[in-house]
């Protein structure tokens, strides 16, 4: 399946069209996927891990802490863990502009083992300006049960910069999270059992009842007959050894199988906060008609204290889309209307839902 991506943010629609045509000329028919990308083995999965932590050694860009009490709390409380108790009075008197509160974050893979370092995520939860610079104070990391499955400590990278004087501020990439790699250590591993009573289910990735089928055709063909049965359009059973080493190659080699999947489902996916549309080669359209118009207010203030508003409404005439074959028409088509990115956006929701769009439109 063919994939492309066109941000249509502060660029004129045609910008498209001579993307769109290089990468069409240099696409290539769909070619034989591995097992292991179409497919999963089912109960091997990673688990969310997340706890409440503090950051310290800002650079007075921390927690304002009138405002984020819980700041103030957890300070206390670590003290009171070192021996230091702070009388509720000394306590509402801290002035924490290097520290902030952060919620840390991380994904424990399947068949991690206590002593395998993993990296987290650090992202503030009260007022701080920026976490650039602090270090996360030894941090706890649960997971739905309840139990501790890590422990975090480190410094924090933040990929961003900022300054401000006078009133102005500059600020690039995003302040408020970073990542800290190999931050936390595991501490206990999750059991996952795969292949008891000699049967693994791998699951597709999608329902494809044709892919399902041809994934079945390649195990039976090289493991021999037999071997794997489709259960339904997304999960198939493998007949795999008893004995764990034969059983790990014999998996090994499913999964660098390849298998052709079946023809890919036209999709179009679009952001309307970054104006961005993506669509695979399998979109088209059907004939219509267009009409679209830009409404815009205009509020200036003038000298008497008062406000001048203007509605305007820019003239949307009926336009005729040509059904479209290939992503090549259909993107010829759509520059036609010469509309801007949120425009198009609005329009191909239109489209949708008057049956001329032939693909699902997905808005994330």
């Amino acid at each position: 399946m063919l994939r492309l991506f066109a941000n249509f943010s502060g660029k004129s629609c045609r910008t498209l069209v001579c993307l769109l045509a290089v990468c069409l000329a240099a696409a290539s028919p769909a070619q034989a996927e591995r097992i292991k990308d179409l497919a999963a083995v089912q109960g091997i999965r990673a688990n969310q891990l997340i706890g409440y932590g503090i950051v310290v050694g800002l650079d007075s860009t921390g927690d304002q802490t009138t405002q984020t009490p819980f700041t103030t709390q957890a300070i206390g409380n670590m003290l009171s863990q070192m021996g230091l108790n702070l009388t509720p009075e000394q306590a509402t008197k801290l002035q924490l502009k290097n520290v902030a509160a952060v919620m840390v974050t991380s994904s424990l893979p399947a068949y991690a083992r206590p002593g395998q370092p993993i990296d987290v995520t650090v992202s503030s939860m009260g007022n701080a300006k920026s976490l650039r610079g602090g270090t996360l104070l030894l941090t706890p990391l649960k997971g739905a049960d309840g139990q501790i499955y890590a422990m975090a400590q480190g410094s924090v990278l933040v990929g961003g910069a900022g300054a401000s004087s006078g009133g102005a501020k500059v600020t690039v990439n995003h302040l408020s999270a970073g990542r800290i790699p190999g931050g936390a250590t595991v501490e206990r591993s999750v059991p996952t059992a795969i292949g008891e009573g000699g049967v693994v289910y791998y699951e597709l990735a999608a329902t494809d009842f044709g892919t399902a089928r041809n994934v079945v055709d390649a195990i039976n063909k090289t493991m021999g007959a037999g071997t794997a049965q489709a259960v339904d359009g997304r999960r198939i059973a493998v007949s795999v050894p008893e004995e764990a080493n034969a059983r790990v190659a014999f998996l090994g080699k499913i999964e660098n199988l390849e298998v052709r999947p079946t023809v890919s489902q036209a999709r179009v996916v679009v952001n309307p906060r970054t104006g961005s549309v993506v669509m695979n080669q399998k979109v088209t359209l059907d004939a219509c008609a267009v009409a679209h118009g830009n409404l815009s207010v205009i509020v200036e203030p003038n000298a008497q204290q008062a406000a001048d508003v203007q509605v305007k409404q820019d003239n949307g005439s009926l336009m005729s889309v040509k059904a479209g074959t290939s992503l090549a028409d259909v993107v010829k088509a759509l520059n036609a209307l010469g509309a801007n990115p949120l425009d198009l956006l609005a329009i191909l929701q239109a489209m949708k839902a008057a049956g001329a769009l032939r693909a699902e439109l997905e808005v994330i």
